[in-house]
């Protein structure tokens, strides 16, 4: 189902996508390619939306920058310096934090509206980035089609295909909150991470390149506890770049019985406790698990590659399945 979600200052229509199957209910919205929010039942059957999201196009508009939901790239997360080498080019970006860039710059993916198709259980959003938007190279032809299967788990399946060598790195930045949206903090909730590693950073959040073993520090979720606050780190997964989803995370609300499970074919994770989120809401209120490939990682060689050339095809597919217990 579609439907008018809001009008943009331009004029532009944004259109709100509602899927519904196997007890869980998504809103999409073609701005931002935004998953406004996820009703799921908890174990007494009561439904309640476990993502952040605001009730109106205005409050995105207001709120850019948690990127409550939103669709992010050319390049999620963080490039140092907002600049990158390949193929002896090198590129300058415009910076949007401090001297670096964020989440694909100013006017990224997350503040465009996509054209939206109906497919068979779910929505296909579309666009196409022209050369030089926001400084990356190359036309990039990209897609996210999101669906519901039969047991309601929400599958997100990113493609993007290139006319110049470019880099890509696409996320769905959403905050979960599994005893509901706001119904205060989220650091009660209990994590477990199929990640013996971190990339740490430096106090601007920028990879040193290091891979750090998490053994005996807070960083280690191998098994499930309390997430807590204070975290905005890229874990390493154990599994590395597969072709499927595996499954690499849970997360778990012991009050509400709630539990999603996170499985993807990226090689990282990031973990972000929403310190910083503005009002409406309060810091902690909501926890996001951005599958993703390394922050920064164009500049680190030791990466995991982000190259897309022309004739090759960018994927990357994350599932978000939910459950009580």
């Amino acid at each position: 189902m579609s439907e008018l979600f809001g009008t943009l200052p331009d004029g532009t229509e944004v259109h709100r996508w509602t899927l519904e199957r196997g007890g869980t209910r998504v809103e999409i919205l073609t701005y931002g390619g935004i998953v406004r929010s996820v009703e799921v039942p908890d174990r007494a059957g009561r439904t309640a939306d476990v993502v952040l999201g605001f009730p109106g196009l205005d409050g995105y508009l207001a709120h850019p920058e948690p990127y409550l939901g939103a669709l992010v790239g050319r390049y999620a997360n963080r490039l140092a310096g907002a600049r990158f080498a390949l193929d002896d080019a090198v590129y300058a970006l415009e910076p949007n934090e401090g001297p670096h860039l964020l989440h694909g710059g100013a006017r990224g993916f997350d503040k465009r509206v996509w054209e939206a198709t109906e497919v068979e259980y779910g929505v296909r959003l579309a666009r196409v980035s022209p050369h030089g938007e926001e400084g990356f190279p190359g036309r990039l032809d990209v897609a996210v089609t999101y669906t519901l299967d039969a047991s309601g788990a929400l599958r997100s399946a990113y493609e993007a295909t290139t006319d110049a060598p470019t880099v890509v790195a696409l996320t769905s930045h959403g905050y979960f909150n599994l005893a509901g949206a706001g119904t205060g903090s989220a650091a009660g909730h209990e994590l477990r991470l199929a990640a013996s590693r971190l990339t740490p950073v430096t106090g601007e959040l920028i990879p040193t390149g290091e891979l750090r073993d998490v053994t005996g520090s807070r960083f280690d979720f191998r098994e499930a506890r309390k997430v807590g606050t204070g975290y905005d780190h890229n874990f390493v997964l154990d599994k590395g770049v597969t072709a499927a989803p595996e499954e690499v995370a849970e997360l778990h609300d012991p009050s509400s019985g709630r539990t999603l499970t996170v499985s993807t074919t990226e090689p990282g994770l990031q973990l972000y406790t929403g310190d910083h989120l503005p009002a409406p809401f309060a810091p902690g209120d909501g926890i996001a698990l951005e599958t993703q490939h390394f922050p920064d990682s164009p500049n680190h060689p030791s990466f995991p590659s982000t190259v897309l050339r022309p004739g090759e095809v960018y994927r990357s597919e994350t599932v978000y399945a939910f459950s009580v217990r």
